[in-house]
C-alpha cells in the first residue's frame, strides 16, 4: 500500500507497535545474553530497550488520542496528545541515560568476570536490527511529519549507541583480559552521555509544539505565497501558522479594496480558504480576516 493512501496517524500506530514487538524479543535476548555472558553492560542495555517498549507504548497511546474527531469540548481535535507524547517519550530517554550512567559507575566499582565471547555475535545482531529501525521509523516519522514518532526512532538509536559502546567495551575485555573487566562499563557510562545530549535535543523541538510555538519559516512563507498569488488580495497583512498533531491551523489577514462589498470580500477569503485547504500542505482548517488596503 502507497503512503499515500495511509492516514498519517495510522502509519505511526503500525511503525510504533512493529517496534514494540521487536523490542520485546530483544529485551529478552539481552538479558539471557548477559547473565549467562556476564556481561553487567548487557543487562543494563536490555533495561534500556525496556524502556523503548514503554515510551512506544505512550506514543501508540498518544496517536491513538491525538486520532480522535474535534468534538465539543475539543473543538480543534486531540492532535496536542501526539506532541504530549514526544515530551513523555524525550523524558523517558533523558531516565534512561540518567539510569545507564548510575549503574555503570556502580559495575564499574564492582569485581565481576570477563564477559564471554558469544555475547559480540548477539550485539552485533542486536546493533544491525536497532540501527535498520532507527532508520525506518525516522523515514517514516519524516514523511509524517511527526515529532513523537522522530522521537521514538532516537529511542532506537539510542538502544543502538549503548549496544555499540558494549560492544566495544566487551571487545577491549576479551582482547586485554585481566584488569579490564569493566571496560564494558565504561563504554556503557560513555553512551549514557550521548543519550542524554539526544534527549534534550529531541525534547526543545516537542515542548515548542506543544506551546503552539511557529513551525518554521518555509511553511509559513509558502502559505503567504498561495493566499498572495489569488486575484483580488492586496497583500497578506498577518499569518499565524500552528502545529496540531499532524496538521496545521492557519490565521491569516488579508488586505482587499475597500469598495468591494462584504460578499465580495466574503467570496475572496473563501477562495483564500480552499486553496489552502488543497495545498499539500496538510492544513485542517483557515480563518481569514479581511481589512480594506
Amino acid at each position: 500500500m502507497q503512503t499515500t493512501n495511509v492516514h498519517p496517524s495510522v502509519k505511526a500506530m503500525r511503525t510504533t507497535l512493529l517496534g514494540i514487538v521487536i523490542s520485546i524479543v530483544l529485551v529478552f535476548v539481552k538479558l539471557a545474553a548477559g547473565y549467562f555472558g556476564h556481561s553487567y553492560a548487557l543487562v543494563a542495555d536490555a533495561s534500556e530497550t525496556a524502556s523503548d517498549v514503554l515510551s512506544s507504548g505512550l506514543l501508540w497511546i498518544g496517536l491513538r488520542i491525538a486520532m480522535k474527531p474535534a468534538d465539543k469540548e475539543h473543538p480543534y481535535g486531540h492532535g496536542k496528545a501526539e506532541p504530549l507524547a514526544a515530551v513523555l517519550i524525550s523524558l523517558f530517554l533523558l531516565g534512561a541515560a540518567i539510569w545507564i550512567g548510575w549503574h555503570a559507575i556502580t559495575f564499574i566499582r564492582t569485581p565481576h568476570q570477563l564477559p564471554q565471547r558469544f555475547t559480540l555475535a548477539i550485539l552485533g545482531a542486536v546493533i544491525f536490527i536497532k540501527e535498520a529501525m532507527f532508520r525506518y521509523v525516522l523515514k517514516v516519522g519524516q514523511e509524517i511529519n511527526s515529532q513523537a514518532v522522530k522521537s521514538d526512532a532516537y529511542h532506537h538509536r539510542s538502544d543502538a549507541i549503548t549496544s555499540m559502546a558494549a560492544f566495544v567495551g566487551i571487545l577491549v575485555a576479551i582482547l586485554l583480559g585481566k584488569g579490564y573487566e569493566a571496560a564494558d562499563d565504561w563504554a556503557a557510562l560513555i553512551a549514557s552521555g550521548i543519550i542524554g545530549y539526544n534527549a534534550i535535543a529531541l525534547l526543545r523541538p516537542a515542548l515548542n509544539e506543544v506551546m503552539d510555538a511557529a513551525p518554521g519559516a518555509e511553511i509559513v512563507e509558502k502559505v503567504r505565497v498561495l493566499a498572495s498569488g489569488l486575484p483580488d488580495v492586496e497583500q497578506v497583512e498577518k499569518c499565524y501558522v500552528r502545529k496540531m498533531g499532524f496538521e496545521y491551523f492557519v490565521d491569516i489577514h488579508i488586505q482587499v479594496q475597500g469598495s468591494l462589498s462584504v460578499k465580495e470580500g466574503h467570496d475572496i477569503a473563501h477562495a483564500v480558504k480552499n486553496t489552502l485547504l488543497q495545498s499539500e500542505l496538510h492544513i485542517k482548517d483557515v480563518l481569514v480576516h479581511i481589512e480594506p488596503a
